[in-house]
């Protein structure tokens, strides 16, 4: 009994330690190689806001024409200037097809991947990590709780401004996501995507939260960069967002984090972050 007591302490210590910070501060020095060092947090950023945010709209944009038949009850109850923007792209993939025809056009439908990779020419994937015991989300600002869901949860992401995003797909987080979700949808418009809870995922770039920690024989070939859905983002595609606020009174913008490749990555490589953002 105190054998199986010892080894479940151990097993939850190896995955708790990484968030205590007197153990990383002390083990900060010891593998330099998974550190990601930035002078200040103004210059966290690989690329720019501007064009984090108008990769996300080119895939959303063809995601949601894509599956142009289920989004004609959401068109309906938008304005009519953002029917005509997508009657404009439907013409040009399906001349002589107007909007209220649509509902009973064959459409060809493709995969979320398959989209991603006709979009920006790759795709992603979570499968078995390489490593050993190798182990999105509702955002919470710094005086929300989230003590009950943090408990055993190794998918809580810190931001630079204190900021936390829970990534986890099961347990209280997900009950509080799905939660989340349902307060804040607008009839049939979805503000956020509750996919990435399933196995059928709509949005093939939801899947950051299992990007594993590099090493010194694994360097990192991507990294985190914090980004802010403006409040123009477009309401229709809010759908394909992985995340959404815990409190419906929050005001400021929707804090998500996309992944940067570092480099060219080579087809069939995994992926692997820097967990540790040093600022100088």
């Amino acid at each position: 009994m105190p054998g199986r007591l010892l080894r479940g302490l151990g097993r939850w210590w190896r995955r708790y330690r990484y968030r205590f910070v007197p153990w990383i501060a002390l083990n900060l020095n010891h593998n330099p190689r998974t550190l990601r060092y930035v002078p200040d947090e103004f210059k966290d950023k690989v690329i720019s806001d501007e064009d984090a945010l108008g990769t996300l709209l080119k895939v959303f944009q063809a995601l949601f024409i894509n599956d142009f038949n289920k989004q004609l009850e959401i068109l309906t109850v938008l304005p009519e200037a953002v029917q005509s923007k997508y009657q404009d792209l439907l013409s040009v993939q399906h001349p002589r097809v107007k909007l209220p025809q649509n509902r009973h056009h064959q459409q060809n439908v493709f995969k979320p991947e398959e989209i991603l990779y006709k979009t920006l020419g790759f795709s992603i994937a979570r499968a078995t990590s390489s490593l050993i015991s190798a182990g999105r989300g509702t955002v919470y600002q710094k005086h929300e709780p989230i003590f009950f869901q943090s408990i055993g949860n190794p998918f809580i992401f810190r931001c630079l401004d204190g900021i936390l995003i829970d990534g986890n797909d099961r347990g209280i987080s997900k009950v509080v996501y799905r939660s989340c979700t349902g307060r804040d949808r607008l009839g049939p418009v979805k503000m956020s995507d509750s996919t990435w809870l399933t196995s059928e995922i709509q949005n093939p770039l939801a899947v950051g939260q299992y990007v594993n920690n590099c090493s010194s024989d694994r360097p990192a070939n991507v990294c985190y960069q914090e980004l802010d859905v403006p409040a123009v983002f477009p309401v229709e595609l809010r759908q394909y967002l992985p995340n959404i606020a815990y409190s419906c009174q929050e005001q400021s913008p929707l804090r998500c984090v996309v992944l940067v490749a570092l480099r060219d990555i080579r087809q069939g490589e995994e992926l692997f972050s820097n967990y540790y953002t040093i600022v100088s």
